[in-house]
């Protein structure tokens, strides 16, 4: 008989609400975790980088109080108090986890996880602590939440001493920059470059593909670069990094070709922010034949890899790495483990970026509808008279809603405006469920908010 009904290794967004939900379900569960609780996305992602945002957003509105009466004088930043509270709201997130962890009766094994054998009748992880003692146990079924890591390309240059990933800058010292130059313009360059920006760093953005947020609606892309450009930061698209020269002391040059030129830029520091890889090294012992995709390892229906009774959920193996993708995974995948019937539906996948104001995105552009071969009508509502808007000066905000041309059935919508990622689930359940512009257009929205403008777009396009 195995030590647990299911072991999960790794305890990130999805690896620790998937034990908790199973644990609610009656499941007897473990959780293996070589580092701290929460994974990337609370300690060195996602939380990190929105507390100093916030800390930056509240010193901006100091700085521009006079325009509306609020005359604060000496405005200034301590990057250093600034990750003190970013460390507070990660330190009390994690001791929440692990409360939870003991209240629903979920072992918590600090150590590196790895399946040391894969068998019917119980499958074992074994368990080594940094201080070299080992556990061994055993599970019915043993999921893999390990998530991922920086990407880090071939490009001569870049391992040179004190080039930073997004993990070296949000989980090491604290320290401000006079320039920075960032590699990537995915969401996680695009905060952090916002968050310096705000700091009076000179920002520079260098990005391989053609355009800012590639795989949203254009337009939001255009209206982000506008934004950044307006902030002071400096985007450089269609341009290859060829190579990272340079030190900590005298400071780095990134060359790259754009259009068949090379040219380069000149920076204090140099982040590294292209992307994330799965990380699955050493998940499995040699001989258990984990089939990987690359480096992500394969799963098939129900998350499961091909060796039966073993999951992988989450950044390690979905082509969408996102701290709620991965939770939603890891829920679904415990459903299907216990038999019972899962309720999200997976294909439905928000995705928001905490700029300012904020933008948020879920389900289909026009662009895609279209070439997809499905006619559509899209309402567009420009917030320069929402009243909140106008109060708190958020500048260029809008909604976009898309809608199929013959049923009024909602398909997507992009929003970019303040709290769009608080908004923007109302569309996803929409679109999970089928409903039109006409029945998103049945309940009132109260006056005065942001939300008002969703009403206007929807009225653009319902009959």
């Amino acid at each position: 008989m195995s030590d647990y009904q299911i072991i999960v290794i790794g305890a990130g967004p999805g690896g620790y609400e998937a034990a908790l939900h199973a644990a609610k379900c009656g499941a007897k569960v473990a959780v293996v975790e070589k580092r701290d609780v929460g994974g990337t996305c609370l300690n060195r992602g996602c939380i990190p980088t929105k507390a100093l945002l916030h800390a930056a957003e509240v010193a901006r509105l100091a700085g521009e109080g006079a325009d509306i009466g609020v005359h604060a004088s000496d405005v200034c930043t301590d990057i250093r108090e600034m990750y003190a509270y970013k460390n507070g709201v990660t330190q009390t997130l994690r001791s929440g986890i692990e409360k939870l962890f003991k209240s629903a009766k979920v072992d918590l094994l600090r150590g590196t996880g790895q399946i040391t054998r894969a068998d019917p009748s119980g499958h074992e992880v074994t368990v080594t602590a940094d201080d070299g003692s080992v556990t061994v146990i055993s599970g019915d079924n043993v999921m893999i939440a390990t998530g991922s890591v920086p990407a880090m390309p071939p490009i001569p240059g870049l391992d040179l001493p004190g080039i930073m990933t997004s993990d070296d800058l949000l989980d090491g010292e604290p320290k401000t920059y006079k320039s920075l130059i960032i590699i990537g313009g995915g969401v996680i360059g695009e905060e952090i470059a916002s968050f310096f920006a705000e700091l009076g760093t000179e920002v520079t953005i260098v990005d391989g593909l053609d355009r800012l947020l590639p795989l949203l609606d254009r337009e939001l892309g255009q209206s982000l670069a506008l934004l950044f450009k307006k902030k002071g930061i400096k985007i450089q698209t269609g341009s290859m990094v060829k190579e990272v020269a340079g030190d900590q002391e005298s400071g780095f040059t990134v060359t790259y070709t754009k259009k068949d030129a090379e040219e380069s830029v000149q920076a204090e520091a140099v982040l590294c922010a292209i992307g994330r890889s799965p990380f699955a090294q050493g998940i499995a012992a040699d001989g258990i034949g984990l089939e990987m995709n690359r480096c992500a390892v394969a799963v098939g229906e129900h998350f499961e890899t091909n060796i039966p009774g073993i999951y992988a959920i989450g950044d390690v193996s979905s082509r969408i790495q996102l701290a709620h993708v991965a939770t939603a995974q890891g829920i679904a995948c415990v459903d299907h483990i216990l038999g019972r019937e899962s309720l999200v539906d997976l294909s439905i996948v928000p995705s928001c970026i905490y700029v300012q104001p904020e933008i948020a995105s879920v389900g289909m552009t026009e662009a895609e509808a279209k070439e997809a071969g499905i006619e559509v009508k899209t309402g567009k509502s420009v917030m320069g008279a929402n009243a909140r808007t106008l109060i708190t000066g958020a500048g260029r905000s809008f909604m976009k809603v898309v809608v199929r041309k013959d049923d009024g059935r909602l398909l997507g919508a992009q929003l970019m405006c303040e709290h769009a990622t608080d908004m923007i689930s109302q569309i996803s359940l929409a679109v999970a469920n089928g409903l039109t512009a006409k029945d998103m257009l049945r309940y009132m929205r109260p006056h005065p908010t942001f939300e008002e403008a969703m009403t206007a777009a929807l009225e653009a396009v319902a009959d």
